[in-house]
């Protein structure tokens, strides 16, 4: 594909060489000859100079390489790649090896694969892409162009909006984690009578739960994004555009707003609210509200600017300690040297 080709399809302004052919794309380091790359991060400007690749995605332009200019090279650089690899989609219609209940209600140019299981009164829409071994549960209603990977689940009732993509083992809607103490201690499985509802533009990623709600519903609203091992528990809401990363965990009734960022390892206890546009650091621990565009930090955690300089301090402590020993020596060696003299 001619750079000039590329330019075009992504909107960017060309300087260098229009015929330059690109046969790929790749990271700075890694990119060859033929190969477009890109710089996002200012920092890493002094790479420019080494890498080997044919052109760069780029804010400012150099002299040394052909440029695509963008006033955002990252999204730009994820565009490129879409213009030299799509994963492989299966071709149309219902593998032998597939089971789909006759009250199954399967939308337009769908693709279900060998030991992919249709439930009862499943609605199914468009062009979607069922994997081998995916999962649908009884009275699951789920919108166009949805992708599931192999071993995927949405379980009875739940519901699932357009341009929504479960990769391998995910599950939509297993029971929330509800018991009661019984008199003799035993625990009584409380029956999760709610469903999960993922709104359109979600996508899920490997292993992970999003769980249904004892009563009333657990909501994955537009466009976020959960990435891996990632536990979200019955009756939370997680908010528009959110970026929850792997190995989160939400207990019960967490709500968060649109816009927010957990980090990988945070966890936040129930009953509380995440407001629009919070950042929550890397393992950090959730107990109590966070205010909107407050970024925390720390377990438990609190500002992130306080946690920076707390954990700058921490290594310093037995230090510090050891000055305020000497500091209290010396105070008290002064008082019975001054108490004498004064009485």
């Amino acid at each position: 594909m001619k750079l000039s080709e590329i330019a075009a399809a992504l909107g960017c302004r060309l300087e260098g060489d229009p015929g330059l052919e690109i046969t790929g794309v790749s990271g700075m380091e890694r990119a060859g000859p033929g190969q477009l790359t890109f710089l996002a991060n200012p920092k890493y400007a002094p790479k420019v100079r080494q890498t080997r690749a044919s052109a760069i995605l780029i804010a400012k332009p150099v002299p040394s390489l052909a440029c695509l200019v963008s006033v955002n090279p990252y999204l730009d650089f994820a565009r490129a790649l879409a213009l030299f690899y799509q994963p492989p989609r299966p071709p149309p219609g219902i593998h032998p090896l597939a089971s789909v209940a006759p009250t199954a209600e399967i939308g337009a140019n769908c693709s279900i694969g060998p030991f992919a299981v249709v439930g009862e009164r499943v609605r199914l829409g468009r062009n979607a892409v069922l994997h081998p071994h995916v999962v649908l549960y009884e009275g699951a209603e789920i919108g166009d162009d949805f992708l599931a990977h192999s071993h995927a689940v949405v379980r009875e009732f739940c519901r699932v909006g357009h341009r929504v993509i479960l990769q391998n083992g995910v599950v939509v809607g297993g029971d929330g984690f509800g018991f009661a103490k019984q008199a003799d201690g035993a625990q009584f499985k409380i029956v999760q009578s709610g469903v999960t509802v993922i709104e359109d533009d979600v996508e899920i990623q490997a292993l992970t739960s999003v769980d249904r709600a004892t009563v009333g519903e657990t909501r994955v609203r537009r466009g976020a994004k959960i990435d891996s091992l990632v536990q979200v528990g019955h009756a939370c809401v997680v908010g528009e555009d959110n970026i929850i990363c792997a190995q989160t965990g939400l207990a019960g009734s967490t709500v968060i707003e649109r816009n927010v960022v957990l980090a990988g390892q945070v966890g936040s206890a129930g009953h509380l609210t995440i407001h629009e546009g919070a950042e929550v650091y890397a393992q950090s621990g959730i107990g109590g509200d966070v205010a909107a565009g407050a970024r925390i930090s720390g377990s438990p955690a609190f500002a992130a600017n306080e946690w920076l300089r707390a954990i700058t301090a921490f290594p310093r402590l037995p230090e510090l300690l050891r000055t305020l020993r000497e500091l209290k020596r010396k105070v008290e060696e002064l008082e019975s040297h001054v108490k004498p003299n004064a009485t």
